[in-house]
């Protein structure tokens, strides 16, 4: 697998140092292959009156969205996953949602924060990549140095109060004959959206053009690969647009928290 060069000079870099990079302004792009061995997060930031629901949410669609952590309300710290981080600084990019539609990107979100606010934090399959390359498996936008494509299905998540909406997934393309180790790898890995939720055909979960994702970015696809689908933490964001719920920060996709939780400690057993 080839790593691109910005990510290999911070290949030895603690969680801690690379957030405080990213809080400095010094690294605004995606996240993936950053900190190996550690544990990547999705970021769901909602108003205490709507945190109950997310929480149910959570707990009835744990393929997309793993919860990993809640924060106190009005709290940017995360005291499980990382100890003494700051939720509003520490993350490359932010998507601001109001009414159920995109308001704005940000590179930090201060200036947002209130003192109702929870934020939710939920495990990112980037988290299982490190174990997909051990075993021998391609993980093409690490190759190719670009964001995973993401995509919203016509898979219903199930709803919770005021949250209803369909199921983004994450897609790498894979070898047909290396899909029975794929699932077998990243399925071990619950807290991080473990087996996928499909393979092949890709309008079967209303997939109609893999090369326009909703997120992230084109795949190249080789010949005699197929598409795999693991379940994906921006499906609050397609929740956040589904539901017109009043607010809603979270990450910009491919753009996540960085914990201080070893891969391991997202495993089952």
């Amino acid at each position: 697998m080839t790593v691109p060069a910005q990510i290999s000079a911070l290949e030895n870099a603690s969680p801690r140092d690379l957030r405080l990079r990213i809080r400095s302004g010094g690294w605004d792009r995606p996240t993936a292959g950053l900190a190996p061995g550690f544990a990547q997060a999705n970021l769901v930031v909602v108003p205490r009156g709507l945190a109950y629901d997310f929480l149910v949410f959570c707990q009835r669609n744990p393929k997309p969205c793993p919860l990993i952590d809640v924060t106190d309300p009005g709290s940017p710290e995360p005291a499980r996953a990382a100890p003494g981080a700051d939720l509003r600084t520490d993350l490359p990019r932010y998507r601001i949602y109001r009414r159920g539609r995109l308001e704005a990107e940000e590179t930090e979100i201060t200036r947002y924060w209130r003192d109702d606010l929870v934020a939710f934090l939920l495990g990112c399959s980037f988290t299982f990549e490190g174990a997909m390359v051990r075993a021998g498996l391609p993980v093409r936008h690490l190759e190719d140095g670009c964001n995973v494509a993401m995509y919203v299905t016509s898979l219903p998540c199930r709803p919770a109060g005021a949250l209803s909406g369909p199921m983004v997934v994450s897609m790498r393309p894979l070898p047909a004959a290396a899909v029975p180790r794929a699932i077998l790898v990243t399925g071990r890995y619950p807290g991080a959206h473990g087996a996928p939720v499909h393979a092949g055909d890709p309008t079967a979960i209303g997939v109609a053009d893999l090369a326009r994702p909703q997120f992230g970015d084109p795949p190249r696809i080789e010949p005699g690969e197929i598409p795999v689908f693991w379940g994906c933490g921006v499906t609050p964001q397609a929740v956040a647009m589904a539901a017109q719920v009043e607010l809603m920060i979270t990450h910009a996709p491919g753009h996540m928290f960085l914990t201080d939780l070893r891969d391991e400690d997202l495993a089952a057993g």
